[in-house]
C-alpha cells in the first residue's frame, strides 16, 4: 500500500476516507489541499501512480486495467470504515473500474463514486493523443489548463514529465468499458460548463453505469474547474462524507 496510497493528513478517528485518483500525468501530491481541507472529518488518501514523483524510476503503467487491478491490491485491506472514490479526468475511469473490482473481490462496495470531468465509459471519442508529437502533447496540456506554464516551458521539467503524460493518455484513450458491466452505489458527478473535452450529455450518460442515484453537478469553468471551484467542490464532498458512517 505504501507504494501506491499517500496520507498527506492522517485521520485515524475519521468515520469515512475518501481516495483520489489524479488525472493524466497528475500525481497524489495534487490532492493535498484537499486532505488538509477534509480532515479530520474524512480522512483522505491519494494514489500515486508509478512513472512520477517519488515513483519516477518506476514504468508508467499505460493500461486502465492494469492500473486498477494494482491500486485494488492496495486498497484491499481498508475495510474498517466506509469508503467513497473521486477521480479526475482519467482517475474517474480508473475509480470506476476499481468500484467495479471491489464488487468482484468481495468487498464491500464503496459508498460513492465521485466521477470529475470525465464524460462516462460508454462514450467514446476517437483521440489519440498519445500519438502526437512532444510539441502536440504540451499544446494539450495548455488547452486543458492544470499544469503551471512556466513547467511546460521548461525543457528539464518536460522531460521528466511528458513520459508519464503520454502512457496515461495512452492507457486512458485505449480504454473501452464492458457493456455488461455496472455499479450499484451512488455517483455524482462533476463537469465544468465549459469543459472542452466533456459534454454535458456525456457527463450525464454517468447514470447508465450504476443502479443507484446519480447527481451531476455542473459548475463554472473547464476541464480543471475544480481548481477554481476548490471551496464549491470541497463543500460538495464534506455533504457527501458527512453522511458515512461506520457500521455499528
Amino acid at each position: 500500500m505504501e507504494k501506491w496510497v499517500r496520507r498527506f493528513h492522517p485521520a485515524p478517528h475519521a468515520p469515512a476516507r475518501l481516495v483520489c485518483l489524479p488525472h493524466a500525468g497528475g500525481s497524489a501530491s495534487f490532492f493535498f489541499p484537499v486532505a488538509k481541507s477534509l480532515a479530520p472529518a474524512a480522512e483522505v488518501l491519494a494514489v500515486q501512480y508509478p512513472g512520477r514523483q517519488d515513483r519516477r524510476d518506476e514504468p508508467v503503467v499505460d493500461d486502465i486495467a492494469d492500473l486498477a487491478d494494482q491500486i485494488l491490491d492496495a486498497l484491499r485491506h481498508l475495510d474498517d470504515r466506509p469508503l467513497a472514490l473521486f477521480g479526475h479526468s482519467m482517475g474517474a475511469v480508473i475509480g470506476y473500474e476499481v468500484a467495479l473490482r471491489m464488487t468482484d473481490a468481495g468487498m464491500p462496495a464503496p459508498t460513492r463514486l465521485f466521477a470529475s470531468g470525465r464524460r462516462a465509459p460508454s462514450r467514446d471519442r476517437a483521440e489519440r493523443v498519445h500519438q502526437a508529437s512532444d510539441a502536440e502533447l504540451v499544446s494539450e496540456l495548455r488547452t486543458l489548463g492544470g499544469v503551471d506554464a512556466a513547467m511546460l516551458a521548461d525543457p528539464e521539467v518536460l522531460e521528466m514529465i511528458l513520459p508519464a503524460v503520454r502512457g496515461d493518455y495512452r492507457a486512458v484513450e485505449t480504454y473501452r468499458h464492458d457493456p455488461d458491466r455496472g455499479l450499484d452505489c451512488p455517483i455524482t458527478v462533476l463537469t465544468g460548463d465549459n469543459d472542452p473535452r466533456v459534454s454535458l450529455d456525456e457527463a450525464r450518460a454517468w447514470a447508465e453505469h450504476t443502479t443507484g442515484p446519480t447527481d451531476l453537478q455542473v459548475l463554472p469553468g473547464g476541464h480543471f474547474f475544480l481548481v477554481d471551484q476548490r471551496d464549491h467542490v470541497l463543500e460538495i464532498l464534506r455533504q457527501e462524507l458527512s453522511s458515512m458512517r461506520i457500521p455499528t
